[in-house]
């Protein structure tokens, strides 16, 4: 298996059919992005360090304290964090039917956190909320806790956000995802979070849905004359599916690539005949102007096979599935959606790669942050999703690929992900080796920043790649409850065997 030495991301502009951001080597990125100036990233939190240094060492972290069982909600706790307001207030209003509307799941996890103390259940609203630009350590520390392992009788481990990321930041989000368990609910109308409600409590209390099986799906869409979506499959979807069957010998794995991967297929994917328990897709993600009407619709919508591929034209509706495609009769339940694909989660107001303006001068790509319609969709059915995982902003090849490793896949963190989610860890958990990710490329980048002297000439391409490399690790997020697990019993062999992938059915 052999590469270039460009970088690459998953991104399309629907509305001219190239690249976002076409592939290129470092030096080149390092021009485009800083416009010839020095980069200057954000220094990383003292959290990110700590975390780095254990696995230095070669520690197992977790968020939690040490004895504290991370999928033991009894032990790690649970919270709800919504936007401080107003007593009397249109916005108290509104967060009170938000509330009620998530009765059952917020009365459900209360009888799980609490079982041995009151204090591992908590829900911060009103006047205990997240305030106006208040930082991840104001937010903590007004709560009495501080930077470190999560102790649960302070904050608890597992925090579901409840708001749009105007109201509760993604960049909260992602700090808070450090040490915690971390995921957000954004729906336009109290009737989201309630559907949401009942789809989780119906998981987790009644039985398995005949119609649901141990299967991974991984979908892998590549188009003529597109290195990013061959990179995609070639170096992540083929040898993670190889390494997950054999891993997984009591599930099924299936891939759906070439013609197997068109709208049709994902569709029959979403909510179809062929619905899987958890879904793996690799594509590019749809993107579009700011000043595009269908910016907050289709944004990070699933660039499928249909398209010809970079050269041969704008994307149509017909070539990618957006929220609109999912009809309310998809059948979803129980399953889990990871997408590695350009604002498949969300879309920041600034793009935290551009600087084309100068040092410091971020380009404004959305009037205002917001989620992906297509995930709020999909957890907002009748029947639908536990979670998804997606990405906040573009995604980039780095994920997966690395300069000095001979462009050998590192799967590390998506493979130990998705064992944690196939064994039945909640999905909150199972993200932390994401998490490891980006602290460890945090760390690397603070120690490179530590180095330099005022005014010192350095390789400027290095530390754009290193740079965008931590900004991609850091992108990835959960929607849904971060204590969502797949509902069958934790696996009990580890996921050690033999297995085979297959094909479609």
């Amino acid at each position: 298996m052999s590469y270039d030495d460009r970088l690459y991301f998953n991104g399309i502009d629907a509305a001219t059919g190239e690249y976002l951001q076409a592939p290129c080597r470092p030096e080149e990125l390092a021009r485009s992005l800083t416009g010839g100036a020095e980069p200057d990233p954000d220094p990383p939190s003292p959290e990110l360090l700590e975390r780095a240094r254990h696995k230095a060492r070669g520690d197992r972290v977790r968020g939690v304290a040490t004895g504290i069982d991370p999928c033991e909600l009894a032990e790690a706790g649970w919270g709800v964090v919504l936007p401080a307001v107003e007593p009397g207030s249109s916005r108290a209003r509104r967060q009170q039917e938000i509330l009620a509307a998530l009765q059952p799941l917020l009365e459900h996890r209360r009888a799980q956190a609490t079982r041995h103390d009151e204090r591992l259940f908590q829900v911060f609203d009103g006047a205990r909320g997240l305030r106006p630009a208040e930082s991840k350590r104001q937010f903590l520390g007004r709560h009495g806790a501080g930077a470190g392992p999560v102790d649960p009788l302070k904050v608890p481990y597992y925090l579901l956000l409840v708001g749009d990321p105007e109201e509760i930041p993604f960049s909260l989000q992602h700090q808070l995802d450090v040490p915690h368990a971390v995921g957000r609910l954004c729906f336009d109308s109290p009737e989201g979070y309630a559907a949401y409600a009942h789809t989780v409590v119906r998981a987790e209390t009644s039985p398995v849905p005949p119609s649901r099986r141990r299967e991974l799906a991984m979908l892998a869409v590549t188009h003529p004359g597109d290195p990013a979506t061959a990179l995609s499959r070639r170096a992540l979807v083929d040898p993670l599916a190889e390494r997950l069957a054999s891993a997984a010998p009591d599930w099924t794995v299936r891939r759906y690539v070439d013609e197997h991967a068109t709208k049709a297929d994902l569709a029959r994917l979403l909510g179809g005949d062929a619905t899987p328990a958890v879904l793996f897709t690799a594509s590019h993600g749809v993107g579009l102007g700011i000043d595009d009407p269908r910016q907050r619709s289709h944004q990070g919508a699933l660039l499928c096979g249909d398209w010809g591929g970079p050269g041969t034209g704008p994307a149509s509706p017909e070539h990618y599935l957006a929220a609109e495609d999912i009809g309310d009769t998809a059948r979803l339940d129980g399953l889990i959606v990871f997408s590695f694909a350009c604002y498949c989660a969300g879309t920041p107001r600034l793009d935290d790669y551009g600087h084309r303006s100068g040092p410091g001068v971020r380009r404004e790509i959305a009037r205002a942050p917001f989620v992906a319609a297509l995930p709020q969709r999909l957890l907002s059915l009748p029947s639908g999703a536990l979670a998804t995982i997606g990405h906040v902003d573009r995604a980039w090849g780095t994920s997966f690929v690395w300069p000095g490793t001979s462009r050998s896949p590192q799967l590390a963190a998506f493979e130990s992900t998705l064992r944690e989610l196939l064994g039945g860890v909640p999905v909150g958990a199972a993200m932390e080796y994401l998490d490891m990710r980006y602290a460890e490329l945090a760390a690397e980048l603070s120690s490179e920043l530590e180095g330099l002297e005022p005014g010192e000439l350095h390789d400027a391409a290095g530390l754009v790649t290193l740079w965008t490399a931590t900004n991609d690790a850091r992108g990835y997020a959960v929607m849904g409850d971060p204590a969502v697990r797949l509902p069958w019993p934790p696996s009990t062999d580890r996921l050690r065997g033999r297995g085979r992938v297959q094909g479609p059915r």
